[in-house]
């Protein structure tokens, strides 16, 4: 879904764990080429972040399919360099079941179109601090997690992130590798999502 191009690019090669912090990032601007029905993000990388990215053994495109197409095998949807997202993390079990409700009024562009997922990042208290819009759930934290990336807030150690949609496994690691130690999604978890949780 168009909007917040750049921090879908920033967040998507932070979350694939091509990149590890925004320094990595030299340059992200539009390519020159492209038209305005059709933009194209160019981003260029520092030599470490480059071949690490070379070494993922994934061929891709951002779309708003789930996160796991054109994983090579079981072992290569784990992104490198998750850790376990800060254990004091704490947050009131009524807050977080209030959390929809500040959800669904501030989900603009699905008040127009009712087709989009939103990814939301909550603090302690419940106060909504940011929400990205798009018609793919993991694309939603994708911008969300490149806007975190690029104001310079990572690790998200102190945060909750609702999805709207359902709780997979590639919202559960996007999760983690942005440190956010709480998801909460409106929809059922899959068991890959839940087995992953359990191990960090």
């Amino acid at each position: 879904t168009p909007g917040d191009d750049f921090e879908l690019a920033a967040g998507c090669l932070f979350t694939e764990g091509m990149i590890r912090s925004r320094e990595e990032i030299v340059s992200l601007d539009w390519a020159d080429d492209s038209e305005a029905e059709h933009r194209t993000v160019q981003v260029e990388l520092k030599a470490g972040a480059v071949l690490r990215s070379q070494e993922t053994k994934r061929n891709f495109l951002s779309t708003s399919s789930c996160g796991l197409c054109g994983k090579t095998s079981l072992e290569a949807v784990y992104a490198p360099g998750i850790t376990r997202p800060n254990p004091d993390f704490r947050f009131d079990p009524q807050v977080l079941c209030s959390l929809p409700e500040t959800l669904r009024p501030a989900q603009t562009l699905f008040g127009q179109t009712g087709g989009l997922h939103a990814a939301a990042l909550f603090d302690p208290s419940g106060k909504l601090l940011a929400l990205k819009e798009d018609v793919g759930r993991h694309n939603a934290v994708d911008k969300l997690v490149g806007w975190a990336l690029l104001q310079g807030h990572l690790p998200l150690s102190n945060c909750a992130l609702l999805a709207s949609g359902r709780g997979g496994f590639e919202i559960i690691q996007k999760s983690l590798m942005a440190g956010i130690p709480l998801l909460a999604s409106v929809s059922a978890a899959s068991s890959l999502a839940v087995q992953m949780a359990r191990e960090y």
